[in-house]
């Protein structure tokens, strides 16, 4: 993988120009992506940006954000060619951090659940995870230092774990989505894809203007609460195996780790997340239904379809259960720093017919708050299984220190 911190320093030493870091991302999509199909544009004249703390760096942009000098085709036949006025606030920031967005990588259509082409680079038969799956594979691959993609349910954090890599999904928000796709607005937050945890903190300090979100060289060992999430199901054995793994790095390290009960009123509202996404999801593709409905995928066909009959008595219900459990949440950080779980049941599936499960996701999607899911664990075939690391809503800093830590404590020899 290219690191992003690594090159930005490469840069600043004159050891590497910002036109050299752009042609290895170029070079590395053209000897890898016929395979791996990460990408679904490419901008072959995309040019380095001069100044700004990002300059030299290739990005991928899921293909549900808007970019006005390439397509954008949300993974459907329904936008072919389809090519925006203006770009997503969020490419806008890239360009003004000096980055470079160099193609458009894979989504699932309309960012649900029907599989895109993308291979995980790790292993070619299993799922990359999605709906980010071209995001997250173009930084695993070596193609792209950095990678925006969107969660809705885990489809940043649940890809990351599968291939491998460092990904935030930040407090609601942070992030525009103006000029994004829109699936569920309750839901839909943007995310960062990098090679390690100190390069997403740069990059969205970058992003948004946030010195704070940097992370130390030797982030403090935090106060780590361990919540298991037995409302949304056991786990694989690979993550349980690495969830066990990663509290024993953290406490030799010198974190402590705690087990938390969530309250009542927070595990319950675990089940509003589907009602509430497919309510809105009906209504945000409204178009594409009534004029498309034979050119969607048969599992969005089918969500579509059922979510007439939730009521909008339903989703008010849905609506008050999220906020009463946002509400509780605060109390639960009283006595620790984060929050540490699953990030996916386990390793990628063996097939490409299905993105993985995002049960371990959901409940933080809803409740708005900073994930970010730690690479460097794996199962016993080397296949990656990732841990997820959470904060109090707005607390992206912390979320990303005890990341930083926990994913050095992870690397530390034994």
């Amino acid at each position: 993988m290219q690191s992003l911190l690594d090159l930005c320093r490469r840069i600043d030493a004159g050891d590497l120009t910002p036109q050299a870091a752009l042609r290895m991302s170029h070079e590395a999509i053209a000897a890898s992506d016929e395979d791996i199909r990460a990408f679904v544009h490419v901008d072959a004249t995309a040019r380095a940006g001069a100044v700004g703390p990002l300059r030299g760096i290739a990005v991928g942009v899921k293909d549900i954000i808007d970019t006005a000098d390439m397509p954008t085709e949300m993974g459907s036949p329904i936008y072919a060619g389809w090519r925006p006025k203006a770009d997503a606030p969020i490419v806008r920031a890239l360009t003004r951090a000096g980055a470079t967005p160099v193609g458009k990588t894979a989504t699932t259509p309309f960012a649900y659940i029907d599989p895109a082409p993308t291979r995980n680079p790790r292993h070619p038969g299993h799922t990359p995870g999605g709906s980010s799956s071209g995001s997250a594979a173009a930084v695993a691959a070596g193609m792209t230092p950095l990678a925006i993609g969107t969660q809705t349910g885990g489809s940043v954090i649940r890809p990351a774990s599968f291939c491998g890599v460092a990904a935030i999904k930040p407090s609601f928000r942070l992030l525009p989505t103006v000029g994004v796709k829109c699936f569920s607005w309750t839901l839909d937050t943007a995310g960062l894809f990098a090679a390690t945890v100190p390069d997403l903190a740069y990059a969205l300090a970058a992003l948004t203007g946030r010195d704070d979100l940097r992370t130390a060289s030797r982030p403090p060992a935090p106060r780590i609460g361990l919540v298991t999430q037995d409302f949304a199901g056991p786990p694989d054995p690979d993550g349980g195996e690495a969830l066990e793994s990663a509290i024993r790095s953290a406490e030799r390290s010198g974190a402590t780790v705690r087990a938390l009960a969530l309250p009542a009123v927070i595990a319950s509202a675990f089940s509003a997340h589907g009602p509430l996404q497919d309510f809105e999801a009906r209504q945000a593709l409204a178009w594409e239904y009534e004029t498309h409905r034979d050119l969607l995928p048969p599992l969005l066909q089918r969500l579509l379809d059922e979510a007439s009959t939730i009521d909008a008595l339903a989703y008010d219900e849905a609506r008050r259960a999220a906020r009463g459990a946002r509400n509780a949440l605060g109390d639960v950080f009283a006595e620790v720093d984060v929050l540490l779980t699953f990030s996916a049941p386990g390793a990628a599936p063996a097939t490409l017919a299905s993105t993985g499960d995002s049960r371990f996701n959901r409940l933080w999607t809803l409740l708005g708050v900073p994930c970010v899911n730690v690479p460097g664990l794996a199962n016993g075939a080397g296949l990656p299984v990732g841990v997820q690391v959470i904060a109090a809503f707005g607390r992206d800093a912390k979320a990303l220190a005890a990341a930083s830590f926990l994913a050095e404590a992870i690397a530390a020899p034994l």
